[in-house]
């Protein structure tokens, strides 16, 4: 079965970067969308940002032109490339491989933006 696991999280100071990584392991033959989400204590799971299989991405109003989502299918990886980072992104950062009729997840990795 699929497996994905997020990677790249950590402390970074405000207007810093920060890549994170979801590895992929097993099938993603059936994967339709790729994407990322957060989450903070407290709060629901929001949708950041998706990239398809021909390599459309769409993001979320707050991330645009600081994130970048992509993925190298050669590795089999997922990337999402996180500049001018603010205190109010920081969060549980979690990839999703959605299929037709299943959502497979990552364990999730702590982004936190502070001084």
């Amino acid at each position: 079965q699929l497996q994905l696991v997020e990677s790249g999280g950590g402390l970074v100071q405000p207007g810093g970067s920060l890549r994170l990584s979801c590895a992929a392991s097993g099938s993603t033959l059936s994967i339709i969308y790729w994407k990322w989400y957060r989450q903070v204590p407290g709060k629901q799971r929001d949708w950041v940002a998706t990239i398809d299989t021909h390599g459309l991405t769409n993001y979320v109003d707050s991330v645009k032109g600081r994130f970048t989502i992509s993925r190298d299918n050669a590795n089999e990886t997922m990337y999402l490339q996180m500049n001018s980072l603010r205190p109010e992104d920081t969060a549980v950062y979690y990839c999703q491989g959605r299929a037709r009729s299943k959502a497979y997840w990552g364990q999730g990795t702590q982004v936190t933006v502070s001084s």
